[in-house]
């Protein structure tokens, strides 16, 4: 049964909406916390060769983070950073210590450490990504986009500043 456009429409906010109040989460987005070691090397790395926006910052002071188990009770200043916007747009936060000297995890390889070890970002042009990070100054590993056997997508992997692994997945569409 082929239905109209508008209830199309209608049947598509029906089922997100039913599925939102049924969920007991409020948000299908996770927000991910980085620790770095430099905030203004990084937030130049994800914003200019990435592509994340700045979106804003804020402040968590020091009963909260020591009342919560966040650190030995430090005010930390964190940077928000937003693919996309609204509820939908996956956000980062950037934090630096400024009472002891975090420790970097072995990075070697993604499998090096255990943990969260990478962040996987989908972009709609392989090809402007790699504009991007050459005009940023940021090195592709390897031999640069892996174009994924059998399937028309490539995957494209940098670093951080700190050497976290980041992956970027779109089209094989580089030239």
């Amino acid at each position: 049964m082929k239905l109209p456009i508008s209830a199309l429409v209608l049947f598509s906010l029906l089922t997100s909406f039913l599925s939102a109040e049924e969920s007991e989460f409020r948000t299908a987005t996770i927000d991910l916390g980085i620790v770095v070691s430099d905030l203004d090397k990084s937030l130049k790395f994800y914003t200019e060769a990435v592509g994340f926006t700045a979106t804003g910052e804020f402040v968590a002071n020091k009963q909260v983070t020591k009342d919560s188990g966040l650190s030995a009770g430090e005010e930390l200043t964190i940077k928000k950073l937003s693919l996309g916007t609204g509820k939908g747009a996956t956000t980062i936060k950037l934090m630096q210590s400024s009472l002891e000297k975090s420790k970097k995890s072995d990075q070697t390889y993604i499998t090096s450490s255990l943990g969260f070890s990478y962040l996987t970002i989908h972009v709609n042009s392989t090809k402007v990504a790699l504009e991007r990070l050459k005009k940023a100054g940021v090195k592709v590993l390897a031999k640069g986009p892996a174009n994924i056997p059998g399937s028309q997508v490539a995957l494209t992997v940098i670093k951080d500043p700190d050497g976290n692994f980041v992956e970027l997945v779109g089209p094989a569409d580089q030239e």
